[in-house]
């Protein structure tokens, strides 16, 4: 009779066409970003408080421009939310751009490490300035609002995403891994960072770079706690959850690696000091060690998901490179637009709201369902299934 009820659950479970996808428009200068959420489940609250403190901590960090100063993001909800519940319809958003007081002169002399001439040449455009337009790290505000209604999703299962600096410049925090009452403390940081003694290095590196005209880049750390098992696949190569969270945070401007787990100190070491060795123990399955990441096979484990990005420089330099002016093919200094000295920070803050996209993505697309009720039942089944394994 167990047997028989226990399959009853497992097959309440319906994997079905369910899939949150969503689409950004709007340039960096233009009056407003526009974002669309389509596959939503109805009857999730949307705090609209909570998504602009999102908004907000992605533009904290020591080594910020004056546009920070001047843009105080507050995040517009155009449709889909009835009496501050998701319907199940499309959710559009808008974030009006305060940050509009500079005209752009036309771009002629293509930025070394920006999109500049490469989307120019692509697009057949005579100068960067649309190219800058929507390539511009300011489109990441609005995946940051789209990213905080996905956390709300995650929220009603318990799912939390953390992440702080571990690295600006040649400055290294500390190596070690943090408790989640620890890691509620990186905003308290001006730079994300929970060591204090690097997080004053940190500040005279950027410092001294922003004396000498140039520009920082650095490491964060991102981690996911409380997934189920069972997110991703193994069956396909677009389905796996590493791949996908990988894209994710590599569509970041800026971001050049990402390593999950041990990441690269892997290739070091040997394979009996590398995986994570499987226990059980009161009706589940666990690790003691965290290596992998959270992923295997391109599934989620039970475990933390853990990964680190790394930001290159930001290529906008006040001390310019030499380019090409692509008129007259002379050989001239790039022009310089008002740009940051270190964003990592703000980075590891998006970074966040990407993986929470990724993750809502993939529990909608596990345990199907058009409202959250129908989606908690689904989810609950599943996860109550598990103990009998």
């Amino acid at each position: 009779m167990r047997g028989h009820k226990r399959r009853l659950e497992y097959s309440y479970v319906v994997w079905g066409d369910h899939m949150i996808r969503f689409l950004t428009a709007g340039e960096s200068h233009g009056e407003y970003l526009v974002g669309i959420i389509e596959g939503f489940p109805s009857n999730l609250y949307l705090n609209v408080d909570y998504v602009n403190n999102q908004l907000k901590r992605r533009q904290m960090g020591y080594g910020r421009s004056s546009r920070m100063s001047i843009e105080r993001d507050q995040v517009i909800v155009l449709s889909g939310v009835s009496d501050n519940l998701t319907t199940g319809n499309p959710i559009s958003l808008l974030i009006k751009n305060r940050g509009r007081d500079i005209d752009v002169d036309k771009i002629i002399k293509p930025r070394p490490g920006h999109g500049d001439l490469a989307g120019m040449l692509k697009y057949n455009h005579q100068d960067a300035k649309h190219v800058m337009e929507r390539a511009s790290a300011r489109e990441t505000a609005m995946r940051v609002a789209i990213g905080s209604i996905c956390r709300l999703l995650l929220k009603e299962f318990n799912i939390s995403i953390y992440s702080h600096v571990v690295q600006i410049g040649k400055v290294k925090a500390s190596d070690r891994s943090y408790e989640e009452e620890a890691l509620l403390q990186a905003d308290q940081s001006p730079l994300r960072v929970l060591d204090k003694e690097a997080e004053k290095l940190m500040i005279e590196e950027i410092e001294r770079a922003k004396d000498e005209g140039d520009t920082l880049g650095g490491i964060f750390e991102v981690i996911a706690k409380n997934l189920p098992v069972g997110l991703g696949s193994y069956a396909s190569w677009d389905r796996r959850l590493d791949s996908s969270i990988s894209a994710g945070i590599m569509s970041i401007p800026g971001i050049k690696g990402i390593e999950f787990g041990l990441g690269f100190d892997l290739a070091k070491l040997k394979g009996s000091q590398v995986h994570d060795e499987i226990y059980y123990d009161q009706n589940r399955y666990f690790r003691k060690t965290n290596n992998a990441g959270g992923t295997e096979a391109g599934v989620s484990n039970g475990e933390d998901i853990v990964f680190r990005a790394v930001m290159k420089p930001i290529p906008t330099l006040r001390k310019p490179l030499r380019t090409v002016n692509v008129r007259t093919k002379e050989e001239v200094l790039a022009q310089f637009v008002r740009s940051d000295v270190c964003a990592v920070p703000s980075a590891s803050v998006v970074a966040e709201n990407i993986l929470a996209y990724v993750l809502a993505k993939e529990i909608v697309m596990k345990f199907g369902g058009d409202s959250m009720e129908e989606l908690k039942a689904n989810y609950n089944s599943y996860v109550n299934s598990l103990q009998y394994r």
